[in-house]
């Protein structure tokens, strides 16, 4: 992983909303299915406890990691019209299918491509990043490489 976790304002919100809820709801359900799978009786040979001890030390590593990103954490801001970059919606084409497409370059904790949220750190989005209208960028697929133009960028309020 690298030094800084770049994200949006609200990709930020968002993880320390899930870090504080797996403190408080997530610790709560796992120390609850503990406490009922101790009174199966004997801890050796019980497997429902060693279950719930297993899952309860998951739960802790997932904390640990995203309190981890939240502390690298570089919040990025919107840019400007203009170049693309975070924050920024792209419309360009595939020179080789003619399709269009649009996406939303966002963090990699935010990409949902499905939804139009691409994540800048991804073969796409790095070559996306940095055009302007009128530029023509390639990257490599594992068919070949792929050639797209830039018709239009504009800054999304995030």
């Amino acid at each position: 992983m690298s030094d800084t976790a770049r994200m949006t304002a609200a990709a930020y919100a968002a993880l320390k909303a899930e870090i504080e809820r797996l403190e408080t709801e997530g610790r709560r359900e796992k120390a609850e299915e503990i406490s009922v799978a101790r009174e199966f009786g004997d801890l050796k040979e019980n497997a429902e406890y060693h279950s719930a001890k297993n899952d309860a030390a998951l739960l802790e590593a997932k904390i640990s990691r995203l309190t981890e990103q939240l502390r690298s954490a570089e919040i990025v801001e919107a840019v400007a019209d203009g170049a693309a970059g975070m924050g920024s919606t792209v419309t360009y084409v595939d020179d080789a299918s003619g399709r269009e497409a649009v996406h939303t370059l966002v963090s990699a904790r935010e990409a949902t491509p499905a939804d139009g949220l691409l994540s800048i750190d991804s073969p796409v989005g790095r070559a996306l990043a940095g055009a302007q209208p009128g530029d023509t960028r390639s990257l490599q697929t594992p068919q070949g490489t792929r050639t797209v133009r830039v018709l239009a960028v504009s800054a999304r309020r995030l």
